[in-house]
């Protein structure tokens, strides 16, 4: 932009702006402090996106979705089941609450009936208030594990990783669900030996079938890690990823949430694992251990990662190992009004089918670190 400046007994001449502005000594509107520094402009890197959208999958995974292929692009071996050191607390007496059962009933029947006067609560109602209450119910056990108070839970933070898979560049960004940070970084749930192992596994592929088939091509001007917590943040390592899977208009099935944990859980130890150990690509001194817990309202799904090598180029070496448990129930049915049959009532009013085990899993995976 140019401006006409005319001065007694000189020949009218174009001035640029900023130096217009200096010679009135104030700051016209939407006028530059003068000529704009010149950088050099890089062309995009073309990435293969894993994006999510308000904590939902875009384009991205949405054909495929399945713990095969995410166990492909992330190089992990994927085990059934959890491990050991979580199967032993929730088996401690002693790492339960007082009158657990009537508690998490209860906390079922406020999610499911009492949380709003509406006759039929729906599912994306009921589902982060469930949740939430489970949660409340941990932290109640700070009073007998302190170590619990040095935590702190962040909601819809955004995080972002790259990496390289057989030549081929990567990307995993968006919005978590809730994020439990600790003080303290878990430590490594598989020995050396179980790590060293994991050299001769090899991995299963979707052949014929890119594992990259479905993955959105976009171009990037920057290829950054970031955990989405600024430096000095107190409580700075990933614990436990929460999803309340509970919208009915990006619903996914069951094999596509696993697959989104496990990409989510990688994408939080990668993004830490580049601020602890750099770059370069190496087989970690000291494994980083994240969580994944996601529900619908009903039914739970548990992941266990432990991220072992950022060298994920090639399929050979050490690879990363997943803990999943699929499918698991906290109650069968909950349902306002009985059935009743030919004027006789064969299933009542309330919750039905109370699975305990299933929420002595949720605390386990809550406790993991303090016992």
């Amino acid at each position: 932009m140019l401006f006409l400046r005319r001065s007694a007994g000189r020949v009218p001449r174009w001035v640029p702006c900023g130096q217009q502005r200096r010679t009135k000594m104030h700051y016209g509107p939407k006028l530059p402090k003068g000529p704009l520094p010149r950088t050099p402009w890089t062309g995009p890197v073309i990435i293969l996106s894993i994006a999510f959208k308000d904590g939902n999958f875009s384009y991205s995974m949405k054909q495929m979705g399945r713990v095969k292929q995410a166990s492909w692009l992330t190089k992990t071996k994927v085990i059934d089941g959890l491990p050991l050191r979580i199967l032993s607390i929730m088996t401690d007496t002693a790492n339960q609450l007082e009158n657990q059962d009537e508690r998490v009933l209860n906390a079922i029947s406020h999610a499911r009936f009492w949380v709003s006067s509406e006759e039929e609560i729906m599912e994306e109602t009921y589902c982060p208030v469930l949740l939430e209450d489970l949660l409340h119910l941990c932290r109640s056990m700070a009073t007998k594990h302190p170590l619990l108070a040095k935590r702190m839970v962040a909601q819809d933070y955004r995080v972002s990783a790259t990496w390289e898979r057989e030549s081929i560049l990567l990307q995993i960004r968006g919005v978590n669900g809730k994020l439990l940070n600790a003080m303290n970084p878990l430590e490594p749930v598989a020995s050396k030996d179980e790590i060293l192992a994991t050299e001769n596994d090899v991995l299963e592929t979707l052949y014929p079938i890119a594992p990259t088939i479905d993955l959105q091509e976009v171009n990037k001007y920057e290829t950054k890690n970031d955990t989405g917590f600024r430096t000095g943040y107190p409580y700075p390592h990933p614990h436990t990823i929460y999803f309340a899977h509970g919208d009915k208009y990006h619903r996914m099935r069951p094999e596509q949430l696993r697959a989104k944990m496990l990409m989510f859980a990688f994408g939080n130890a990668l993004a830490k694992a580049r601020v602890l150990y750099g770059d370069e690509p190496k087989v970690l001194e000291k494994p980083i251990v994240v969580q994944s817990v996601a529900t619908n309202g009903q039914s739970f799904q548990f992941v266990v990662f432990q991220l072992n090598t950022t060298d994920l180029d090639p399929s050979h070496g050490v690879k990363n190992l997943a803990w999943i448990d699929a499918d698991q129930l906290l109650y069968e049915d909950a349902r306002n009004r009985p059935e009743i049959r030919k004027k006789i009532v064969t299933i009542p009013a309330g919750g039905h089918g109370y699975q305990p085990v299933t929420f002595k899993k949720f605390l386990a995976f809550y406790l993991h670190g303090v016992v």
